[in-house]
């Protein structure tokens, strides 16, 4: 058998042309921005993740799940076979509703949550109305945030950096104290990281703060709740294309070019993630905890 026969029976897929490659046209969609007006429409494996079972009868609540990433992790999850509650803000109910019938049409019960994560008495609420209605909770991913980019530290206002700081950091605090009365040994959270907790870009001065701060705690309370079984680990991504990009997360010049600087000259896509929380998640990944798992097209450092 030939090499070509041989590539093409194993299915291999050549990374560098599976998706679309800068440049991308200038766009700009006010904030919080959504993923059905992007052009290229991000993909999150609506049409390619297909699952095996491994989640099944697992209940997860993914804050931000309607696009992007957590949208990746939704879809996977349901077609794993959990049932997902899904957060989201309320601008973003489009976007949000895709995600529920996609999870319904894995056959699993779909929550929608809308609400700003930046009030503690909704992020109690949150998880509480998630557990309730999907009968438990056992998998947490704390997705969300918020990224604008700033050309200099002098343009960015007191409220500017308070929201990144209440979305990116508190959130997940007000969230995980929530959730661990609901959190069973088996469990699993689930933070964001970026490359950015690493390499930090110029113009990202807040949001890259949170990022270091994510895999700090990530790494802190994977010891504190170790011995109660309660696994924590955490997702490192590079740029990926999301509606978080093109609402003020990238300059217009900068999302021309966004992603030609990976080893690949091009951004990933939420559905490449996705598989990522599914082994965070699935108790085959058992003795992962305390890490940082990379995904970012040949940089970063996890």
């Amino acid at each position: 058998m030939n090499d070509q026969v041989s590539d093409t029976a194993k299915g291999l897929e050549d990374p560098r042309d599976k998706h679309p490659k800068p440049p991308f046209n200038k766009q700009f969609q006010p904030f919080p921005g959504l993923a059905g007006k992007m052009d290229p429409v991000p993909d999150h494996g609506e049409k390619s993740y297909v699952g095996s079972g491994r989640l099944a009868g697992r209940k997860a609540l993914i804050t931000g799940g309607d696009s992007g990433i957590g949208r990746a992790a939704a879809i996977a999850f349901a077609r794993e076979g959990a049932d997902v509650a899904i957060n989201y803000l309320p601008e973003e109910e489009s976007d949000a509703q895709e995600v529920i019938t996609l999870i319904e049409e894995a056959g699993r019960k779909a929550v929608a949550i809308p609400g700003d994560l930046r009030e503690e008495s909704f992020c109690e609420k949150l998880v509480h109305d998630a557990a309730d209605q999907l009968g438990g909770l056992d998998i947490l991913v704390n997705n969300a945030g918020h990224q604008k980019s700033n050309e200099s530290i002098l343009d960015i206002s007191t409220e500017a950096f308070d929201r990144t700081m209440k979305t990116n950091i508190y959130a997940p605090f007000w969230i995980i104290k929530a959730a661990l009365r609901h959190l069973k040994p088996g469990s699993s959270i689930i933070g964001l990281s970026s490359v950015q907790a690493y390499d930090p870009s110029a113009d990202l001065y807040d949001y890259a703060q949170t990022k270091a701060a994510t895999t700090s705690y990530v790494k802190s309370l994977a010891k504190q709740l170790g011995p109660k079984g309660i696994r924590v680990n955490g997702v490192a991504p590079g740029p990926v294309w999301t509606a978080l990009e093109v609402s003020g997360g990238q300059t217009q010049e900068n999302l021309v070019k966004f992603g030609d600087d990976t080893a690949f000259g091009r951004p990933g896509q939420p559905a490449e993630l996705a598989s990522i929380f599914v082994q965070l998640a699935d108790n085959t990944g058992s003795f992962a905890t305390g890490q940082i798992y990379g995904s970012a097209g040949g940089s970063g450092q996890p």
